[in-house]
């Protein structure tokens, strides 16, 4: 029993269609319990302090806070190996292939941001949210894609995928540059020594990923109490690690990924969705609605991420930098550029990390109307993709 149940877990994490719909259901049951009578005993339940210690040695922190700042430091750690993974053998490896996602996932972080400014200029408390709109929530864009079809071409899928490594990227340096506060020159110093200890361990090729999780606690602390946020120690743990060693045939980070992908993709961004996508409906007001936070949030996500990713990318095309297989279309780059445009768990993490505390109705309610238009207006253009094509008739052809 125990066996099947852990080939299921291993078979759905294989598939990103899997994580998608589960994050869906997670989002929806989320809603659900929200606007019903056990509202407030789940809000009580994630702000309830969760104690871990020894003794008299004792830390205490609200459940919600350990999925923020401990659960999804997991999540980073995970997208750090991926990262890793393709600047050493994959897409990113080869500086050819780089040049149009980086470009295209670029123009897909500044424009959204621009919109949200525009809406807010006048209002300077909420203008530290601009890159709540610039996220891709990878898992679900790519069950969109799934949910379209199988005709989708797969070098429009893999610019997808191309896309959302640079826009992960993109995140992390966001929030290490833009979102992390008081910062402690002697904690960092420490932070400092620990990084080079794990250089060390990966010089060493040790590949067992204890030493690598102990020295990530440290850093962990050191981030927490220095002004950096946690997060960013599951990345620099990512980057430490080994990607091959001269002893082993298989390499130890893609190992070390395909256990911790089930994890994560199964267990820790569902319970994330799930404690942070919850909506009361009885607060939405027209208001509500029509906040410029709300509006500037809706029309990053939908229209700022598909106007940057497409107008670059058209733009590396009709000067002939970017060339694309016969197979892609130009209106399968508008899909792309339009699913891209579904942030949610980077979008909900960035939300709470820009704006504590401060308007999260109006951040989720953005997020939620945002992701939820560009899914369904890209699952259309690439339904009646054909249709579209035979009006636009591109002349420009492209091949990654």
């Amino acid at each position: 029993m125990m066996f099947q149940i852990r080939e299921w877990f291993e078979r759905a994490a294989a598939s990103d269609m899997s994580s998608g719909i589960l994050m869906i259901a997670a989002m929806l049951a989320s809603i659900l319990f929200a606007n019903s009578p056990w509202h407030e005993p789940i809000a009580h339940f994630f702000e309830t302090d969760l104690f871990v210690g020894v003794a008299d040695i004792k830390f205490a922190r609200p459940l919600e806070w350990w999925i923020n700042d401990v659960l999804m430091v997991f999540f980073f750690l995970q997208v750090g190996l991926e990262l890793k993974r393709e600047m050493k053998e994959g897409f990113l490896s080869d500086p050819r292939q780089i040049m149009v996602p980086a470009l295209a996932a670029l123009g897909g972080i500044i424009c959204p941001a621009v919109i949200y400014a525009l809406f807010n200029h006048h209002a300077p408390q909420y203008m530290n949210g601009w890159a709540i709109p610039t996220a891709t929530d990878i898992a679900f864009a790519i069950c969109v894609l799934m949910l379209v079809g199988k005709s989708i071409p797969q070098a429009a899928k893999i610019f997808l995928l191309a896309i959302a490594i640079f826009d992960d990227l993109g995140a992390i340096v966001i929030i290490a540059l833009f979102y992390n506060q008081g910062v402690s020159v002697d904690l960092l110093g420490y932070a400092a020594l620990i990084c080079t200890a794990l250089y060390f361990l990966n010089k060493m090729q040790i590949t067992g990923f204890a030493p690598y999780l102990f020295l990530g606690a440290g850093l962990w602390y050191c981030f927490l109490n220095g002004g950096i946020h946690t997060t960013i120690a599951g990345v620099v743990v990512a980057m430490a690690y080994p990607m091959r060693v001269n002893i082993k045939k298989y390499s130890p980070l893609e190992r070390l990924s395909h256990k911790l992908k089930p994890w994560v993709d199964l267990v820790i961004l569902p319970v994330f969705a799930f404690a942070s996508a919850g909506l009361y409906l009885g607060n939405i007001t027209t208001e509500t609605f029509t906040h410029t936070l709300t509006l500037g949030i809706i029309c990053g996500l939908f229209f700022g991420k598909q106007i940057g990713i497409f107008l670059i990318t058209w733009l590396l095309i009709k000067f002939r930098i970017a060339v694309f297989p016969k197979t892609v279309r130009l209106v399968d780059i508008y899909g792309v550029a339009v699913i891209a445009g579904i942030g949610f768990t980077m979008a909900l993490f960035v939300g709470k990390l820009s704006l504590p505390g401060a308007m999260q109705e109006e951040i989720r309610l953005g997020i939620l109307c945002g992701s939820l238009l560009s899914a369904l207006w890209g699952m259309f253009v690439f339904r009646f993709g054909e249709h579209i094509h035979s009006m636009v008739k591109p002349r420009s052809r492209m091949r990654i």
